[in-house]
């Protein structure tokens, strides 16, 4: 049996894609407390983002939403990760309040944001072990936000999934 590289590259993505799910679920997250939301996307779920994106740039004129949504189109899948904003209790001010209890609720918990960057961390060194290009987008993130992608969540962000023979999500 003879197994095509070229024909078989989306599934190895995928699985790749997949291992990336774990990754993120499994890194550390303060007091053991997990508000991560994570997914996969691809097809027609990518071309409702990038549609997303090229609103998000006629709205605001910020290139990079345009620059961004035509390379997420080049991608077998990307991964979405996104956290529920809960603050921990910790007192810890690094969100710019003396306490939890006088940050504004729209405020987002500097805790959250590092859980969310550490399961970010965690799932781009797997996607490198795989072999995978990938590159983190803030930029896919609003879009998937604005859709409520992963209902209920904040602070999204998107890593686009590629096996080609040069990264597309550089040299942009």
């Amino acid at each position: 049996m003879v197994i095509e590289e070229r024909v078989d590259r989306h599934a190895r993505v995928i699985e790749a894609g997949r291992r990336m799910l774990t990754a993120a679920r499994t890194a550390p997250k303060a007091k053991g407390v997990d508000l991560l939301e994570c997914a996969l996307v691809e097809g027609e779920d990518l071309k409702r983002i990038s549609d997303e994106m090229v609103r998000l740039y006629e709205e605001t004129g910020r290139p990079v939403y345009l620059r961004d949504s035509a390379n997420i189109l080049k991608a077998e899948a990307m991964m979405v990760i996104a956290t529920h904003l809960s603050p921990m209790g910790l007192n810890c001010g690094h969100c710019g309040f003396a306490t939890c209890e006088e940050k504004p609720q729209s405020a987002p918990c500097a805790v959250n944001c590092v859980d969310v960057g550490i399961a970010i961390g965690s799932a781009v060194a797997t996607a490198a072990d795989s072999r995978i290009d990938c590159r983190v987008m803030f930029s896919a993130g609003m879009a998937a936000r604005r859709l409520d992608l992963l209902a209920g969540c904040s602070q999204y962000y998107c890593i686009p999934l590629c096996a080609s023979s040069k990264n597309p999500f550089f040299d942009r």
